[in-house]
């Protein structure tokens, strides 16, 4: 018999594609979804319900299973309650299912974290960061608090329960979104449309969803019990370089001017206070500003080709794939509304 493991997040950009390619190598595949109305039985595997929150569920989705895809996450960046609504989920979630994998007997756990969790936003670092460091400069987003608690404290159960587990850092996700929508495919979105009217600096590694999901296939299987493995690519792309990427899809995209990072900030600071008025996020955060705004997002994933195989669509050709993708889209509804 074939190995059973869970995917977690199954409805999500990555945990469905996790999910398929799993199958495609002959795994006994199980898929939890938080919302039941999201099972879909013609995916053509076990889909079942389970909510990070709540441990029965977890606990049976669990059962017969010998490997774990931990992928469900809280993945924004904004909430009128951050705490309570990004920070707490992922922690907890972590706790809830790494407690439940232990007392099913889980032989292997594959931990799904984010180069959020790693030393690239250190204005003062001259190298790329790799596996060995974490992230000291959160400028108070709550996405990368959470994803940065949570992974150690996953690393802290996985020692006291004794799992065998590795961990897998994805950088920004994109690639086919077979009908989803992320805050990271929304850059993209964006861009395409023309709907961004300043140039704010911002620097990106983005990385295909595809080459994700194989990269935490061959960690499940190569990877060292204790590693963690970034999955993202070694260059980052600045804004700048996706409008003039996508005036091969778009040619009404205009290049718009560049501002400094203090009128963003500035910018930031007047969307979140009309955020939290009107409920509605904001087109940038003054934490994402210190984050991304003239900060090259420059990683090592050396350690992943040599151990794991891994070998990326360069960030350039990922990007050209996913604006091709979403150009056709946009085309096809045009036609739609035009019929």
């Amino acid at each position: 018999m074939s190995k059973r493991v869970l995917v977690t997040g199954a409805n999500g950009h990555l945990g469905s594609v996790l999910a398929q390619r799993l199958v495609e190598q002959g795994f006994n595949v199980r898929a939890s979804v938080r919302n039941r109305s999201q099972i879909k039985p013609e995916l053509g595997y076990e889909q079942v319900y389970a909510d990070l929150m709540d441990i029965d569920s977890l606990q049976q989705a669990l059962v017969g299973v010998d490997t774990l895809y931990q992928v469900a996450a809280v993945f924004k960046h904004w909430s009128r309650n951050p705490k309570s609504e990004i920070i707490q989920p992922n922690v907890e979630g972590t706790r809830n299912i790494l407690r439940a994998a232990a007392q099913a007997g889980v032989k292997r756990v594959v931990y799904v974290s984010s180069i959020a969790a790693v030393d690239k936003n250190n204005p003062q670092r001259q190298t790329p960061a790799d596996e060995t460091t974490w992230n000291q400069y959160t400028y108070g987003n709550p996405y990368y608090q959470s994803k940065i608690a949570s992974e150690q404290l996953a690393w802290t159960l996985a020692q006291e329960y004794g799992l065998d587990m590795v961990a897998g850092l994805p950088g920004t996700i994109i690639g086919d979104p077979n009908g989803r929508t992320t805050p990271s495919l929304g850059i993209l979105e964006l861009v395409l449309s023309n709907k961004l009217p300043l140039d704010i600096n911002m620097d990106f590694n983005f990385v295909d969803v595809a080459d994700v999901a194989e990269g935490l296939i061959a960690a499940e299987r190569q990877g060292r019990a204790g590693e963690r493995y970034i999955l993202a690519n070694d260059q980052s792309l600045p804004l700048r370089r996706l409008f003039e990427i996508g005036q091969e899809f778009n040619p009404k995209i205009n290049i718009p001017m560049r501002v400094s990072k203090g009128i963003t900030r500035v910018a930031a600071s007047m969307m979140e206070v009309v955020a939290n008025l009107t409920g509605r996020e904001p087109l940038i955060l003054r934490s994402q500003v210190g984050l991304y705004c003239g900060v090259e997002q420059r990683l090592s994933i050396a350690k992943a080709k040599r151990e794991l195989g891994y070998n990326p669509l360069p960030a350039v050709e990922a990007v050209r794939k996913t604006f091709a993708i979403l150009a056709q889209q946009s085309a096809k509804q045009v036609a739609v509304g035009q019929a």
